[in-house]
């Protein structure tokens, strides 16, 4: 199996990396490895840990949801928006069918988004410019202000 990594050191670009991942399980923690990997030496001020664990929750919701008649792959990019850090999860499933559940106690899964929204400072989910779904969340404060 391919998997494709970019990194933009490149400091006039927002965008920060991005991977491109096949819809299969084990695409999960390798998503959280590169991606903890690329974004460390950005030196971000917000927890690493808690983006990787959002960062796996919506590979995860992307692989499981994610619809298609062709072969496709599941798109992670991250960008720095001035204090901010943006991430975003693309797939070819239905925007329509992205929403925030509430799971009872005894329901094995459903979390993902709750995480989301409880660790995230915004998250939103939408039509994606590469056809598909994004979902997407934002770290404020990733960075300090610069001097």
């Amino acid at each position: 199996m391919s998997y494709a990594i970019d990194r933009y050191p490149c400091e006039e670009s927002p965008r920060l990396g991005a991977m491109t991942l096949h819809p299969v399980a084990e695409s999960v923690p390798r998503a959280r490895r590169w991606f903890r990997k690329f974004l460390t030496p950005y030196q971000p001020i917000c927890s690493v840990d808690d983006c990787v664990l959002l960062l796996s929750e919506l590979v995860t919701n992307a692989v499981v949801h994610g619809k298609s008649d062709a072969p496709w792959l599941v798109r992670v990019e991250w960008f720095r928006l001035g204090t901010s850090l943006r991430v975003e999860v693309h797939n070819p499933g239905l925007p329509k069918n992205v929403r925030l559940r509430c799971p009872d106690a005894s329901d094995a899964h459903g979390r993902g988004l709750l995480l989301v929204d409880s660790i995230a400072d915004s998250w939103h989910s939408g039509p994606s410019r590469f056809g598909g779904t994004v979902v997407a969340f934002t770290m404020a404060e990733a960075w300090p202000l610069s001097s």
